[in-house]
């Protein structure tokens, strides 16, 4: 089959690899129907990736269908489709079922296309352990594109608002207007924000911001503007969607006292200088880490279905498979208004 392997920094192949195969009879083999390249998956391509593996399958956000099944699975047939969490957990341990995979008792948990251990899935096909569990048929009123957001973006956005803490009324700033700062604007409304600043130097992703009803600010403007406008109050969540130095400390400048700070950028260094004195002296509330997006499901798929958030907005290219090694590139530039970029086979 034809797949995008890494073969080192900025070298991203459309190329042949052996066909996925069953390991157990729990797993399922999917055909791809899309699949879509995330923002982490840059850190990969920059060559800071997750392990010192080369020529494994990148990616791990898809949507597809049902080929094969090992005999130990029971709630999936060939046919259905399917959409995939982009991590995976055993699928039998209490952590897993009731979703939180990153929580696996039994350390069977990862994420696809980090390594050769779990290979992506921007391929033709590709493996899916435990398939009882680590995939779910696609809901009724569920379009394609929406799904495949809500393998991983969408629930990553909906999973940093809630741990902002937002309530009806609540002042919000979101840090970076990537796909999933983007899609967090949006989820902050939907808990209720009475004023979301949205925060970006890119002037085309600052206009979707404001689009959806977002004060637009670039990081130069944002902290005078906000105090300004707040009477020096500043806001009362923060979330911060690109994972550096810089817009982690802009984050916990921009909130109030007793305020919340919510990370989810896919940190870029191994030390931060936290300011401890001056958060202890506030009170703030400061979260970090990775969601796991089964446990954001319940809440965001009536959402998803009424069209109260419609994540689909973000996809600006459609592409072939064949064209993933382009696709990186313009992704990683931001060339040509470039957000969520999908392949198809």
């Amino acid at each position: 089959m034809k797949a995008l392997r890494y073969f080192g920094e900025r070298d991203i192949r459309f190329d042949s690899m052996d066909d996925p195969r069953l390991e157990s009879d729990r797993d399922a083999i999917i055909q791809m129907d899309a699949c879509s390249i995330c923002g982490s998956d840059l850190h990969i391509y920059h060559g800071h990736g997750f392990s010192e593996d080369v020529g494994f399958c990148v990616g791990h956000e898809a949507v597809g269908e049902v080929v094969e099944i090992g005999r130990g699975v029971n709630r999936l047939k060939v046919g259905d489709k399917v959409m995939m969490p982009a991590a995976v957990g055993c699928g039998a341990c209490r952590s897993c079922l009731s979703g939180n995979v990153i929580g696996c008792e039994t350390n069977g948990g990862g994420c696809y296309g980090l390594s050769a251990k779990l290979q992506g899935v921007q391929a033709e096909a590709f493996r899916v352990p435990a398939a009882d569990a680590n995939a779910v048929k696609i809901p009724e009123g569920i379009s394609r594109d929406q799904a495949l957001m809500m393998t991983d973006a969408l629930a990553t956005a909906w999973f940093g608002a809630r741990n902002a803490d937002i309530r009806p009324g609540s002042s919000v700033a979101v840090i970076g207007l990537g796909p999933i700062g983007l899609m967090a604007v949006d989820s902050a409304f939907v808990m209720g924000a009475g004023v979301v600043f949205a925060i970006d130097p890119i002037a085309e992703r600052r206009a979707l911001a404001a689009e959806s009803g977002a004060i637009a600010l670039s990081p130069d403007e944002a902290l005078e503007h906000i105090r300004e406008v707040t009477h020096g109050r500043k806001v009362d969540c923060v979330i911060e969607a690109v994972g550096h130095d810089a817009t982690v400390d802009l984050a916990l400048r921009l909130v109030t006292r007793r305020g919340t700070v919510s990370v989810i950028g896919v940190q870029q260094s191994r030390r931060f200088a936290f300011p401890l004195e001056r958060a202890f002296a506030a009170g703030l509330t400061f979260r970090i880490g990775t969601c796991s997006v089964p446990e954001e499901w319940p809440a965001m798929i009536p959402l998803v279905q009424s069209g109260r958030l419609r994540p689909e907005r973000y996809i600006s290219h459609t592409l072939p498979l064949s064209a993933g090694s382009d696709a990186y590139a313009a992704f990683d530039s931001r060339a040509a208004g470039a957000l969520k970029m999908v392949l198809t086979p």
